[in-house]
């Protein structure tokens, strides 16, 4: 059996600097988001957080062809037909109460990427920062992974004028990432952080963490999370209240961030507060006002 850290939010909450701290501990090993290793590294040969191209990365060749016995052996668009028809938010009803044998196919493949990058790393743990509720939930039918759950949440404004923002993808040669109205992020942000509450009801192991409590007393919440997934988090010299020293890592996929390498400052992103709209930042708040206050967002406004 497998351990594995998912960590499931909605983009642009602070997982990807969430994965790169954990990433950090000893016997933890980040693989960035799996979900997108299939097209963007296996088809179109993107680049590895490490830097080269996934074709060139040594430790994600030795991935596959444990995994495998090598990517070229993997159906790739098979695969990706597969997602379309297991894995998408809308699907997570019917995911909740039963799984099925396309389930059980779409999760092997998530396992044995997942067993294997463990054993090439030699970690205990290895972590997904896949983010979507949907595949959390397919990887809950495989007996032989030991799922377990970062649910991080960040105020639904802050993650609404984040989507609003231009962010490029160095490693697709310039393309932008994807961008969402206050709106649409709003109604995203509902849908994610509601379908991660009846995953943990459904006895997924699962930890909520606040992206504000984290860049409060990024040490004190790092040792809680070790705690809950089990591994010891050693002295912690990497962290300090103000900044985290990240080293190389071999994330197959996220936030242009998973190539930052040495000391990066940890400062809370509220610039919402003053560059969201305030048309804006009332339709947000009234669209996910419940979460909102539930969150403990609304106590001090």
């Amino acid at each position: 059996m497998v351990r594995v850290i998912f960590i499931g939010a909605l983009g642009r909450s602070g997982t990807t600097l969430l994965e790169r701290v954990l990433g950090q501990l000893p016997g933890v090993c980040a693989l960035g988001e799996v979900v997108h290793l299939w097209d963007r590294d296996v088809r179109d040969d993107e680049r590895c957080g490490c830097g080269t191209r996934f074709s060139r990365c040594e430790f994600w060749q030795e991935v596959g062809d444990r995994a495998f016995g090598g990517w070229h052996r993997l159906d790739v668009p098979r695969l990706l037909e597969l997602r379309d028809a297991v894995e998408r938010t809308r699907y997570i009803p019917r995911l909740a109460v039963r799984g099925g044998d396309a389930v059980s196919d779409y999760a092997w493949h998530y396992r044995r990427v997942y067993q294997a990058a463990a054993e090439v790393s030699g970690a205990e743990v290895v972590i997904d920062s896949s983010k979507h509720a949907a595949l959390a939930y397919c990887l809950r039918y495989s007996p032989e992974v030991d799922l377990r759950v970062l649910h991080v949440v960040r105020d639904a404004r802050g993650v609404a004028y984040s989507w609003t923002k231009e962010v490029a993808r160095p490693e697709a040669d310039g393309d932008a990432m994807t961008r969402y109205t206050p709106t649409r992020s709003a109604m995203l942000w509902n849908a994610h952080n509601a379908a991660f509450a009846v995953l943990r009801r459904r006895g997924v192991p699962t930890r909520r963490v606040r992206y504000e409590n984290f860049m409060r007393d990024p040490v004190a919440v790092t040792r809680s999370l070790a705690r809950f997934v089990g591994v010891d988090p050693g002295p912690m010299e990497f962290l300090t209240t103000d900044s985290a020293r990240l080293t190389s890592c071999h994330s197959a996929a996220g936030n242009p961030m998973r190539f930052t390498v040495g000391p990066v400052p940890l400062r809370r992103d509220e610039a919402w507060r003053t560059s969201l709209p305030p048309r804006q930042r009332q339709i947000v708040r009234a669209l996910a006002g419940p979460l909102l206050s539930r969150y403990g967002y609304l106590r001090s406004q």
